[in-house]
């Protein structure tokens, strides 16, 4: 197969069986060492629901994201902007965001917006946002750089979650991502193949080196936004990072009342 990054040779890596029934290859480059799966036949099985039954750490994972989230915006980026969940599921994020007093919206064509009803993309009035977020999206996309394009067309400054390869490059009965039971997971990625993404569409690429990471035209110190990612950093410096809540005046945009 042809590697979807970096158009290198990509060679059979494993067979595993997916959502206890199809029996299915995976490939990796061996220039990026991105991982990919065969074309995904199974893909409209996998998501009879949205959200897979097994993401049982959805609530804490959206509570980390908006805590470290708050604090890259707030020092790296103007907090005054409008920003954009892509991907965003039940709007969990979005309702925290905006909650921190963030003018954060919604994306997603295959999730109900459940928590932050009233602020998906077209409630924004906008079609260029300060930054997009796209937690646990990448590792879902059968055509990445297409998926990035479309990223690209909300912002140039994209933050972004997904689990790296590890360095023992394991089999898929090796490593918990490979999302097995769902199916859902179908690209994996590696450093490399990150930076070959953004230097290809002349963006600079900072991680954290495990799960967190920032595609942007902006020149930031690696350090700095590797601190960022540490859960007990963000949340100290978050203590400093006040802004005015915007839960009243979205009660009011979405009543007509005040609350009292």
């Amino acid at each position: 197969m042809i590697c979807k990054i970096c158009n290198s040779t990509s060679h059979f890596f494993a067979n595993a069986k997916i959502l206890n029934k199809y029996l299915i290859a995976y490939y990796q480059c061996r220039n990026c060492g991105f991982i990919q799966t065969e074309e995904p036949f199974w893909i409209e099985k996998a998501y009879t629901s949205a959200i897979n039954n097994s993401d049982v750490g959805m609530v804490s994972r959206n509570i980390a994201n908006a805590s470290t989230s708050k604090a890259i915006i707030s020092k790296l980026f103007d907090p005054t902007g409008k920003f954009i969940d892509f991907g965003g599921g039940y709007g969990m994020f979005v309702r925290l965001m905006r909650d921190y007093g963030f003018d954060f919206y919604r994306s997603d064509k295959y999730c109900q917006n459940l928590f932050a009803n009233g602020f998906d993309l077209e409630n924004s009035a906008c079609d260029r946002f300060e930054l997009v977020t796209a937690f646990e999206v990448l590792e879902h996309l059968q055509e990445p750089t297409q998926g990035l394009d479309t990223l690209l067309a909300l912002s140039t400054n994209i933050l972004f979650a997904t689990e790296l390869i590890p360095y023992s490059n394991p089999k898929p009965e090796e490593w918990w991502y490979y999302g097995l039971d769902h199916g859902q997971h179908i690209s994996f990625y590696t450093v490399a193949s990150l930076k070959h993404l953004a230097s290809s569409n002349g963006l600079n690429f900072y991680t954290n080196g495990c799960n967190f990471h920032l595609f942007t035209m902006k020149k930031v110190n690696p350090l700095v936004f590797r601190l960022f990612c540490i859960n007990k950093f963000s949340a100290m410096l978050n203590i400093f990072n006040r802004k005015v809540s915007l839960v009243a005046a979205d009660y009011a945009a979405l009543t007509g009342k005040g609350l009292h």
